[in-house]
């Protein structure tokens, strides 16, 4: 089972990203801050996501009557880890040198809500909000978004095979 590139979709999360950096570059052109929801990009991947995670179990499920969450895993697995470890090892890392035991304590939870793709849970719970000035210095913060995205990838296929 081939699944076809598509060009537009790279296009959305180009503008996803550069959405994301605006927001918090809070870049400005004639005094106007573009995107100043800035939830935007964050919104766009997850509509992406849904289409591609939907796509790629509707395709399986129609050319082999069955789905492989192994196979569905491993390529998820391959495509994030590397990335979201080496984040992670570098913020303990550089947390070891700059932080002050109390924020230290933070990152460790930070790291191992996050390693259990459920950060969302754990920041909704200690922060005051995402955009709140006391919300800028949680370390790993930002992967509440792909702890929401992971939840999604075994909610997602589940719910359509039990609808297919």
């Amino acid at each position: 089972m081939k699944i076809n590139y598509r060009p537009e979709i790279d296009g959305l999360r180009a503008f996803a990203i550069i959405a994301v950096i605006f927001y918090h570059a809070k870049i400005t052109l004639f005094n106007y801050e573009f995107l100043r929801g800035g939830f935007i990009g964050v919104d766009i991947f997850f509509v992406i996501s849904g289409y591609l995670i939907s796509s790629i179990v509707i395709k399986q499920l129609n050319f082999n009557k069955q789905f492989d969450f192994k196979f569905f895993f491993e390529r998820r697995a391959r495509r994030i880890l590397p990335a979201f470890l080496i984040v992670i090892i570098f913020s303990i890392l550089v947390g070891i040198l700059l932080l002050q035991p109390v924020q230290l304590k933070q990152l460790s939870s930070s790291v191992l809500y996050s390693l259990g793709l459920i950060s969302n849970y754990y920041f909704n719970t200690i922060a005051s909000g995402y955009f709140a000035e006391s919300s800028l210095t949680i370390p790993l913060l930002h992967y509440w978004s792909l702890s929401l995205e992971e939840q999604i990838y075994i909610v997602l296929p589940i719910l359509i095979i039990f609808i297919y």
